[in-house]
């Protein structure tokens, strides 16, 4: 497959000689909801403004149009379609397995703290939520609320530091032209129901803007109702000239039930089930009603000033206090915890003649979680005698430098480095049994990341580009634990076997846009293509179901990524993606003394690796005619090919093939008036297929022996949505 790929890379590049008849004037003419790669779009996840061509990343943007129409539940909504990312909901609420290029795999199972994704930095308005530890919860997004969605599929460990094997930045909608007031209303199968009000004004040079959202859901499978509000405001302001700010606060109660993996013979029998411990239909997820809760709010500030021509500076600051209960492995679980954290960024631009200038920044990076964790006796689902007390800490701080050389219109280099140092701490205050002690534990994780990259700029919608940078990962907090095996370890807190992870990755892409004259059928094509390798050592893999973890010694990936999108007479556009990969195990050995077999030794070098899958793709249809009340008719599918959920390679998740359908009218207005309308319908799955949406990575077995890793897919679902708004 992967030479396929290679071939239709360079037969799209020669094609670019057969059509490129005028790629002049392109964000003009380029229209606004375009998936990929958009004319002359501004782009920050990069940690620099800048056009999206002239990074030397590869990079995909989602714009508001296309954000609206999504349901606001899960961030796979949005990401399914963009190369290179996988995105998996793992029981149709906002519990979502993120990966990029592999990145984030082993964020599946039992015990990977349900809720939350690894290896990938979320930013909400440029301002991280993602944890010192490299976890990110989604409790405080809603993606259809959003303005636009950055997506940054090379590693930036360079730029944002620890657990950056890709960058998803969401910001929020500040681009409206006119106050308004919109009111958003939805409801679907299920027992799927949402309520949605947004409002955005101006408030002296700046823009103010408020969404506020109820949605809840029964989940289609036993132990899956979910139920979350959302309140995310916030505003944007030139105080001057020379000096711009942002005001962000986000809050949140999210509750979800989790109905676990299913065996083989559990999902061919009732899908709809809760995991099951015994071989007999034994709900004991149900039984102990597992389930997450958390309740949250973020304050956070921006602050960007330019000292003359030559100097800016830039602040961030914020603030996460946060309150989870979780039902979990016969334990309650109360956290109370706080998240604080902020950034330093100067920057430096000199102009070096006509055609050339030189960009420098500086920056300054630093985090820290910490806060209580009691654990008590689960007691018909609630919460009982307590346990344990303990505390956990993680602090981060990192620096960098990023230089950036514009030869001319066409070339320029970036050279640049990142250190970083991370800091977890444990500390046990009470054991229910006097007999373990109470352990203090601390381990350091640190490292230096390089970062080189150069674009060549065809034109100012077309460029290519090469980078090679490094990566940084540290295992997340739940992943530090010591091996429980023979009983609990009274040395350690925090495993002390367990390194950072690193890796190196070599990119070459190519981006562009053409746009057409004329009356040919078709007006403008554009296209995203990225080829990458990536070695990781010290790899980290879950083991039974996540109760603990070894690290492979060196891991393999290679791969090639591809994002089309054009727009043909007749009012017909078209969107498709596709990502291709390999991922192996280049030298690992595991000590099976884990298995009841002491002294053995189990070579798994070249296999595939567990979680990543070779192939997975999406394409879409649309038919939206012009002056038809935003009329728009869809057709799109995704899938994704077989892959291991064990490093032995024994335990395959099958591939699947869905459809969806959606229709709608975005534009309902009366004359004049300035109340409009939109109503849209959706049909999930229109196929009804019977499929795994996601795989647990080296799951428990149950009595049979049989492995527990199966999430299944929804079902056919439909919502339907009807919005009101406002345009003062």
């Amino acid at each position: 497959m992967l030479p396929r790929v290679l071939l239709s890379l360079v037969l799209t590049v020669a094609a670019k000689a057969v059509f490129a008849q005028d790629s002049s004037s392109v964000a003009a003419r380029a229209r606004p909801d375009t998936v990929y790669a958009i004319g002359e779009v501004v782009v920050t996840a990069a940690r620099r403004a800048g056009s999206i061509f002239e990074a030397p990343l590869a990079m995909s943007v989602l714009e508001r149009k296309e954000l609206r129409r999504l349901r606001g539940v899960g961030v796979e909504e949005a990401l399914t379609g963009v190369p290179g990312v996988l995105a998996q909901p793992r029981s149709g609420t906002q519990d979502v397995r993120l990966t990029i290029r592999g990145f984030g795999a082993r964020a599946a199972g039992e015990r990977s703290n349900s809720g939350t994704s690894r290896g990938v930095r979320v930013l909400l308005d440029g301002i991280p939520m993602t944890e010192p530890d490299g976890r990110t919860s989604f409790d405080l997004i809603d993606v259809s609320t959003a303005g636009r969605v950055e997506v940054v599929r090379s590693n930036a460990t360079a730029v944002w530091g620890n657990a950056a094997g890709g960058v998803v930045n969401i910001l929020s909608n500040t681009w409206f032209e006119r106050p308004y007031v919109d009111l958003h209303s939805s409801a679907g199968s299920f027992g799927f129901r949402k309520l949605l009000l947004q409002t955005g004004t101006f408030v002296g040079p700046g823009r103010f803007f408020l969404s506020l959202g109820h949605f809840s859901s029964d989940g289609w499978r036993a132990q899956s109702a979910a139920e979350r509000t959302l309140l995310h405001t916030g505003l944007e302001s030139a105080l001057s000239d020379a000096t711009r700010f942002g005001l962000y606060l986000t809050a949140a109660s999210n509750a979800f039930q989790i109905p676990g993996a299913l065996t083989p013979l559990q999902f061919s029998q009732d899908p709809r089930r809760a995991q099951d411990d015994t071989l007999a239909y034994d709900p004991t997820y149900i039984e102990r009603n597992e389930r997450r809760l958390s309740r949250l709010f973020r304050l956070g500030f921006t602050l960007s000033h330019d000292i003359g021509p030559k100097h800016s500076v830039s602040v961030m600051a914020f603030a996460v206090p946060k309150f989870l209960q979780r039902s979990e492995r016969n334990t309650f679980r109360d956290f109370t915890r706080y998240h604080i954290g902020g950034g330093l960024l100067y920057r430096n631009t000199i102009q070096l003649g006509d055609h050339a200038a030189n960009i420098l920044q500086a920056g300054l990076d630093l985090a820290l979680q910490d806060g209580a964790v009691l654990f008590h006796a689960l007691e018909s689902g609630e919460r009982g005698q307590l346990e344990t007390d303990k505390r956990e800490g993680a602090f981060t701080g990192g620096v960098f430098l990023m230089d950036e050389l514009m030869l001319n219109d066409r070339w320029s280099v970036v050279l640049g480095a990142r250190y970083d140092r991370i800091t977890y701490t444990y500390e046990s205050y009470y054991e229910a049994d006097p007999s373990t002690p109470l352990l203090r534990d601390r381990k350091d994780f640190s490292r230096l990341t390089p970062k080189a990259g150069i674009t060549y700029r065809f034109s100012a919608a077309h460029s290519l580009y090469a980078n090679l940078g490094g990566g940084l990962e540290v295992p997340a907090g739940n992943e530090t634990n010591p091996p429980a095996v023979g009983g609990a370890d009274t040395l350690y807190a925090i495993n002390p076997l367990l390194e950072a992870s690193s890796s190196t990755t070599i990119e070459l892409g190519t981006k562009q846009i053409l746009s057409f004259d004329g009356n040919g059928w078709i007006r403008s094509f554009s296209y995203d293509l990225a080829l990458y390798c990536i070695d990781v050592a010290n790899d980290f893999i879950p083991y039974r179901g996540g109760r603990f973890y070894f690290t492979a010694g060196k891991t393999h990936r290679v791969g090639a990524e591809a994002g089309l999108s054009a727009e043909f007479a007749g009012a017909f556009s078209a969107l498709a993606s596709l990502t291709v990969s390999r991922s192996t195990y280049v030298d690992y050995t595991v000590d099976s003394v884990h298995y009841g077999r002491p002294g053995s030794m189990a070579d798994l070098s070249g296999n595939a690796s567990a979680g990543i899958p070779d192939l997975h793709y999406t394409a879409r249809l649309r038919y939206a005619p012009p002056a038809m009340m935003g009329l728009y008719l869809e057709l799109s599918m995704e899938g994704i090919d077989r892959y291991y959920a064990d490093d032995y390679n024994r335990f395959a998740v099958p591939p699947f093939t869905v459809w969806h359908l959606a229709a709608g009218l975005d534009d309902i207005s009366w004359g004049n008036s300035p109340l409009g309308a939109r109503l849209g319908f959706s049909l999930r799955n229109a196929g009804d297929r019977t499929y795994v949406a996601s795989g647990w990575v080296n799951p428990d077995l149950d009595a049979r022996g049989d492995p527990i890793y199966l999430e299944p897919g929804l079902p056919r679902t439909f919502v339907i949505a009807l919005g009101l708004r406002w345009r003062f």
